[in-house]
């Protein structure tokens, strides 16, 4: 049964009998290494310093220091013992190898991988916490949000600009008149956009269907950060264990802070099976998801890698149809970005307009921009990778609060394109005006110290994206950072001019452009949100919510006052990351049955081995498994 499944799934036939939970991975270990008469390690050991972090995990062999025998327990001399968690292609050669060819080696000591990576993350926790945190500002301090966003030579010249327009002969009132003019070309444009995205995400839907062997689906990795999440942990599992894709061709990275003692106390009571691995992120500064992410990086096999929030339920297809996605498409498609869908809509007021909001935002707004092949600003959850792309852009900025939106900027800059996926998953909504708040207040701050990256070096921008890529780039920036920090001032100055002082009466061709313009603004904003917000409900048959739709404009008020909240925040402290509780939704839909897994069995070629990306990836040292067996 577990050959055939094997052959069928095209996996290592120890990695069926882990992922089905046949048998304890110690237990097989400790048989293998009795079978070839070698040690087995469970406890404590050494490893060499001169060992090279993360380079040993690909290899799956690391020297022992030679100091270590007592630590060890094993009757051994360790001047030259090597340490090994053999899977795959190199538990095969051992097997070939067999016990007569090794028996009597003094030379190797086997251990399980979730052991062997312990290990190995303990030895190496430095150069960890170096990486995590400042992997892409040593890579390219441009690029990160941990150097100043603003420097002293821009903010004289910002504090000058008031200086030179009087220079220039200009009164103040000109002045804040051409500033206003400025703006609002810029907010028009950002309308714009969002008409042109919903516009072109009017195309028909096309009905996904799962049509490649699992034979040909390559390994997936799974990352899931959580901090103070114990509360959460059964619903997580069960939605995890919910997914449909061949479990042997699957792993789970479940990253955690090193005091979070309550959620790492109910991981342990979930009996997680071996396709999990629990990793205590080492302390550090700053203390962020991006943070975290960044240490499970250098652990993850797979060739496709997701993130997905402690709250999240995806639909149990999603690795499927984005696995399928990236197969039959070129290289330079590096992300999807599945649908985020908000389960608890009536548990609050909030939670409805949460809803039309997300709505707009992943039916309606990156529906279409990925239809016009313009950069994403991606969500924090439900991102589908290609792994290799993700280590070449060097992963999260540990230094931005709001990772998701940077991450997808860059891989802009970088060439690489975004698309949308048709596959949505569950999230709760904060259902308190508090909770709501400090978590829009922490996004609009990391969209802020994304603008500040992008406009570090506007023409290094632009000739890196071309033209239309960086305009859109700035249009967004308009759209999530100025609008909501600027449109009620300047709409509440609008209104008051024409109430004190009635229509404007332009008397030269400027005049007429800017009334026009103000007008078309003004226009085009309410009649773009009523008409994308309408879009959204329909798709997400959110349509019995109309009677809430009067409630955007003080619920856009609500945005502007985080958003003026997040500024006080980047200027204070801009690294700080306000955590949002999960777990305390009150009418969140019920589960869905237990998905049945079938094989799915179609005409399609049968791919290559699922560890090949990974093995050309990271190639091993040709010379390292004779060495240290001594054949």
């Amino acid at each position: 049964m577990v050959t055939h499944k094997a052959c069928r799934q095209n996996a290592a036939p120890e990695s069926v009998l882990f992922a089905e939970g046949q048998i304890d991975e110690v237990f097989y270990y400790q048989a293998l290494a009795r079978h070839l008469n070698l040690s087995f390690l469970r406890g404590a050991a050494r490893l060499a310093p001169q060992m090279t972090y993360p380079n040993v995990l690909y290899d799956g062999f690391a020297a022992l220091d030679g100091g270590g025998e007592e630590s060890l327990g094993v009757p051994t001399s360790l001047t030259a013992c090597y340490l090994a968690a053999p899977r795959g292609e190199i538990l095969r050669t051992l097997l070939e190898a067999g016990p007569r060819q090794i028996a009597g080696s003094n030379r190797l000591i086997l251990t399980t991988p979730a052991h062997f990576s312990y290990l190995v993350r303990k030895a190496a926790t430095l150069r960890i916490k170096l990486d995590a945190s400042c992997g892409l500002f040593e890579f390219d301090a441009s690029l990160s949000a941990r150097t100043a966003l603003i420097g002293p030579q821009s903010a004289l010249q910002l504090l000058a600009s008031p200086a030179v327009a009087g220079v220039l002969g200009l009164q103040l009132a000109e002045f804040v008149f051409f500033g206003a003019l400025v703006l609002a070309i810029l907010f028009f444009g950002m309308l714009v956009l969002r008409l042109a995205a919903g516009a072109a995400s009017l195309g028909p839907r096309s009905l996904w269907r799962p049509h490649v062997r699992d034979a040909t689906l390559p390994l997936y990795s799974i990352v899931v950060a959580l901090h103070r999440e114990a509360r959460i942990v059964p619903q997580l599992v069960d939605a995890l264990e919910r997914i449909d894709y061949p479990r042997a061709k699957l792993e789970v990275k479940l990253v955690i802070e090193a005091d979070d003692r309550e959620t790492l106390e109910a991981l342990r009571k979930a009996r997680l099976s071996p396709l999990y691995e629990i990793i205590v992120a080492p302390s550090g500064w700053p203390r962020t998801k991006p943070r975290a992410l960044n240490v499970a990086l250098p652990l993850l096999r797979g060739t496709f890698v997701t993130v997905f929030d402690a709250e999240d339920e995806p639909d149990p297809l999603q690795l499927r149809h984005a696995a399928e996605y990236f197969l039959a498409s070129p290289k330079t498609l590096a992300c999807l970005q599945a649908r985020l869908v908000i389960d608890n809509v009536e548990d609050s007021w909030l939670t409805r307009l949460f809803s039309i909001e997300y709505a707009v935002l992943f039916d309606v707004l990156l529906e279409g921009m990925s239809e016009l092949r313009l950069p994403l600003p991606l969500g924090g959850s439900s991102n589908h990778f290609r792994a290799d792309v993700l280590r070449a852009v060097h992963g999260w900025d540990a230094w931005n609060v709001t990772e998701d939106a940077d991450l997808g900027m860059r891989l802009a800059r970088n060439g690489y394109r975004t698309a949308t996926l048709a596959s949505q998953t569950l999230e709760e909504a904060p259902a308190r005006l508090d909770a709501w708040f400090s978590q829009r207040r922490r996004w609009l701050k990391g969209w802020m110290q994304t603008g500040g990256v992008l406009l570090r070096d506007p023409r290094r921008l632009l000739a890196e994206t071309g033209m239309k890529q960086g305009g859109a780039l700035l249009l967004l920036l308009v759209g999530l950072v100025l609008a909501p920090l600027l449109w009620p001032i300047l709409t509440g100055v609008t209104l008051y001019q024409w109430m004190s002082g009635g229509l404007p009466e332009p008397t030269n061709w400027l005049g007429i452009f800017a009334a026009t313009l103000f007008l078309a603004v003004s226009l085009l904003g309410v009649g773009s949100t009523l008409w994308l917000s309408w879009l959204g409900m329909r798709r997400r048959n959110l349509l019995n919510l109309w009677l809430f739709l009067p409630l955007i404009l003080p619920y856009y008020l609500l945005i502007s006052c985080a958003a003026w909240a997040a500024l006080y925040d980047l200027l204070v402290r801009p690294f700080h990351w306000r955590k949002t509780e999960h777990g305390l939704a009150r009418t969140r839909a019920s589960r869905r049955a237990p998905v049945e897994k079938k094989p799915r069995e179609t005409e399609t070629s049968a791919g290559a081995d699922t560890d090949e990306s990974w093995r050309s990836a990271h190639p091993r040292p040709e010379s390292l498994l004779p060495l240290a067996v001594g054949i």
